[in-house]
């Protein structure tokens, strides 16, 4: 799933490269990625690109006086041609389910590679006006994000702290991959309530997730858009490496299934040694 340093990246390579270009040509492959089905994509051909933002896990595409918002979902990205120099695409290439044309020659397409369409794309006025973005929280990446608005997500609530950092209405931009980066950074447990934090596990908390998110939007940037997963696996510590040594302390790091999804935790960094099941 495509998480905010990821997507700031890019955002940042697609402003770098669409601002000042007129859109040419919008061809819908997959017709259920359409959110807006009064104000299509298509609508936009012949207008000129300003620039290009992030909210959240969302990129938002500035075009004349409208948004071109993208939801990525859990397998959505983007393929960039450059004037018929294709941008290599790692392993198998997902199909394009839309593309953009623009008047220089250089193509976008918008890809997904899972088992159903989770790429969004919606034509708006503002950004905002994407249900998912207007109802997202604050950003750990903002330079403006403080302490208090992180304790005002966990302080009192009842909920598992890595299925929280995960709700995009109360932090935005944190999915599946950085919270078990997060939480092993802060040598918190995975599956803690967040009610139960006292006032120095909040600190490490915010402290773990500023420094986390906003050093891989650091180490992010520039890296080829095709290249990014790969930087991203590559800098896990704990995510995705159950039955290898915790690079902490040494211990095996594990998995445990917490509904739909898998945690990835150091026992003797997280759990005072006990084994999640």
């Amino acid at each position: 799933m495509p998480e905010s340093p990821e997507v700031q990246a890019l955002a940042e390579f697609l402003d770098d490269r669409l601002t000042g270009q007129t859109i040419s040509s919008v061809d819908i492959l997959e017709f259920r990625v359409i959110k807006t089905r009064a104000a299509p994509p298509g609508d936009l051909v012949g207008e000129s690109i300003s620039g290009v933002d992030r909210f959240g896990k969302h990129l938002d595409i500035r075009v004349g006086d409208r948004h071109l918002g993208v939801a990525l979902g859990r397998h959505g990205w983007a393929r960039w041609t450059s004037r018929g120099g294709v941008t290599a695409a790692e392993g198998e290439t997902p199909p394009a389910l839309a593309s953009i044309g623009f008047d220089g020659g250089d193509l976008l397409e918008f890809t997904d590679a899972g088992s159903w369409v989770s790429l969004g794309l919606s034509v708006t006025d503002r950004p905002a006006d994407v249900a998912a973005v207007a109802k997202l929280g604050a950003d750990p990446a903002d330079p403006a994000f403080v302490r208090a608005q992180l304790d005002a997500v966990v302080t009192g609530r009842r909920k598992q702290l890595k299925a929280l950092l995960q709700e995009q209405e109360s932090i935005a931009g944190i999915g599946n991959a950085y919270s078990d980066e997060i939480l092993h950074r802060a040598r918190l447990s995975p599956v803690i309530h967040a009610s139960e934090l006292d006032d120095e596990q909040r600190g490490a908390l915010f402290d773990a997730t500023v420094g986390t998110i906003r050093e891989a939007i650091g180490a992010r940037r520039g890296i080829p858009i095709d290249q990014l997963k790969a930087a991203k696996v590559a800098s896990m510590r704990v995510h995705g490496r159950a039955g290898e040594p915790c690079p902490v302390c040494g211990d095996t790091v594990r998995d445990v299934r917490l509904g739909s999804s898998t945690a990835s935790y150091c026992p003797a960094c997280q759990t005072g040694g006990a084994i999640l099941h």
